[in-house]
This record gives C-alpha cells, structure tokens and sequence, in this order.
C-alpha cells in the first residue's frame, strides 16, 4: 500500500485522467477502502485542490473549477516532451516570454532528476529561424533519444551512434554526416530545431565539424567518457545547420540571377539559407536550394525583386506554370481558356 503523500499524488493523477471516477474505482486502483478515498479526498480540499462530489447511485468524484490547479505529474518522456514544445514554443511570435515562463516553472516543480534532464535540453537547444518553411512533413522523435544526447552535451561526454538512411527516405536536410563509417563517435555541442527536424551538432574524431539528422542515429552504449569541448560560439550553431543542410541536403538547387544589388538581396533573406554572389552594382546571383519545386518557388517570390531562372529546367517549367495560374486568377471569366 502507498504511504499517504504518495497515495494523494496518485489519487491527483487518476482524476486527471478521466471527467469522473466512482469511490469504489478509486479504491481499486489505489488498493484501499472507500472510506480511505473519502478521507483522501477531504485531504486534497483541504490543501485547496477543488474536488466534487455527486451523490445518489450514479454518484462519483471530479475535478472542479477553481482557483488552484493540481501538481504537475509527469513521466520522463512527458517532461522531456513538454520540455521541448516550450523551448522551441519561445521562437514563436507572441509566445517567447509565456512559454520563457511556463519552462521555468516547469523546472522548479519538476523532482530533481527529471530537473536535470530537463535543464540539459534547455541548453543543449536551439531554433532556427521560420521563413524557410517546407511543405515536407517532419519525423517523429523519440525524447528518450534527445534527452540522452542533451545529457551528453551537458556531460561533456562522447556520443557513438549508427547513422542510416531508411530505405526509401530522401536526403532532405541530410546535413554532412551521411557516409561516414559506422559507428560513428562524435563530440556532441548542440541539438539544432529546424521545422521539425532535429539535428545534432558534433565534431567527429578528425576534428571536422558535422550536422546529423537525430532521427537517422541509432544510440549505441553510452561510452561514458568525457571529451575536452572546443565549442563554436553560441550563435554558430543554428547557422552552421543551415548551411550544411543547403550545401548537402537539398533536393532542389538552384543558381538565380537577381536584379538587384547584392546587398539588398542579403538583406531580404536568412544569410545561412543562400548564398549571394556580386555580378555588378545592379545584378546579382543568389544560389540557394530546398526539398521541393514547390518551396523555392515561394522563396524566389518572397524577394519581392525582379529574378531570372535558367535552370534547373524542372523549376523552370514549374514556375512557368505557377504565372500563367497567377495570370488566369486575375482574368476575368470570359478571359480563361
């Protein structure tokens, strides 16, 4: 049987999890007796946590509405998972100093070990930035694995993994890890954000710095042995993702000339996104990439600058069609062919 602190946290958690429970269910599940559950519940009002009561043979107990809220119950992976929705919710506009604020007092009500595991991805996170969004849908991550690699960053410790490609998956957002001899043992510095898709930081045994897409990497045991960190600066590492992804991982490529001054292209785009060559004080070239025909289109139109595309003849062709759609919209109806 639970002691009394412990069973008033499970009794919490049972009402948590469904509108209504009766006296004889609670008492089940906690292995006690009715009478138990009743002091347990006058326990709980008198600690402020609001509980109702219905009499009568469809009688049961519930949560009500009230000032105070119940205690936070959590399990590892539900603190890893909330974790990293408030860390990657500060980049969103609007929500930066609300979820700054709920982080923390997630961190203050969370026991000690799941403190640590939380603080380790705190800042082993970051984000990057969201006007590059894909149309591709992102991998599921298991937390279990984010927070074992944030562990390692926070540890200083190195981190050996597999790293395959599954079959059938493309290379968007590859990053420069991809070929290297398995395992592979790395010094891990930071876990990248990007539109859902993780990636892992980390210098490998040669000395030569890599992103790894995180859902490619199979752990293998930890090795247990620290590394001294030779870190970039804070603000390298969402850049260096960035451009690994687009000089190894996109499915698209392409080279636009741009009439306008270098400068003013740069300013109009993410600089870890393209790259912008100088042709004279009026033209430019801006070479860039992502995962579909589809996106670099909307990228090419978000300039808001006069382009042209010779290549490749997929993108060429697609954004043929997309102006004669654009032109038929606004043509009245006796205009369409």
């Amino acid at each position: 049987m639970l002691e009394t602190s412990q069973r008033l946290l499970a009794l919490l958690a049972l009402l948590q999890t469904r509108p209504a429970w009766t006296g004889s269910e609670l008492a089940e599940r906690l292995e006690v007796t009715t009478r138990t559950v009743r002091n347990d519940i006058d326990r709980l009002r008198e600690l402020g946590y609001p509980v109702d009561a219905t009499r009568g043979p469809a009688g049961h107990y519930q949560l009500g509405v009230g000032a105070k809220l119940p205690p936070l119950l959590l399990d590892d992976e539900e603190a890893v998972a909330v974790a990293v929705g408030l860390r990657t919710g500060a980049g969103v506009v609007g929500m930066g100093e609300s979820s700054v604020r709920a982080l923390t007092k997630l961190q203050q009500v969370l026991p000690h070990r799941l403190q640590r595991q939380v603080n380790a991805i705190n800042r082993a996170m970051e984000k990057g930035p969201d006007n590059t969004r894909s149309n591709v849908d992102a991998p599921e991550i298991d937390p279990a694995v984010l927070s074992t690699i944030a562990a390692c960053i926070r540890d200083e410790h190195y981190l050996r993994f597999e790293y395959v490609v599954p079959e059938g998956d493309s290379m968007y957002k590859a990053g420069s890890g991809v070929g290297r001899d398995l395992p592979i043992l790395v010094e891990p510095y930071r876990l990248v954000s990007w539109h859902g898709y993780w990636h892992l930081v980390a210098r490998d045994e040669q000395a030569v710095w890599h992103s790894y897409r995180v859902d490619w990497m199979s752990l293998r045991m930890a090795t247990g042995r620290r590394y001294q960190p030779r870190p970039m600066t804070d603000e390298a590492y969402t850049d260096f993702v960035l451009r690994d992804v687009a000089s190894t991982g996109w499915k698209v490529h392409a080279r636009i000339t741009v009439y306008a001054p270098a400068q003013e292209v740069l300013s109009r785009i993410h600089a870890a996104v393209g790259i912008v060559e100088s042709v004279d004080d009026n033209t430019s070239v801006l070479v860039t990439g992502a995962d579909s025909l589809e996106t670099i289109a909307v990228y090419i139109g978000m300039l808001g600058l006069d382009f042209h595309v010779s290549g490749p003849p997929a993108l060429v062709t697609h954004l043929r069609t997309v102006g004669e759609r654009y032109l038929k919209a606004i043509d009245g109806p006796n205009d369409r062919t």
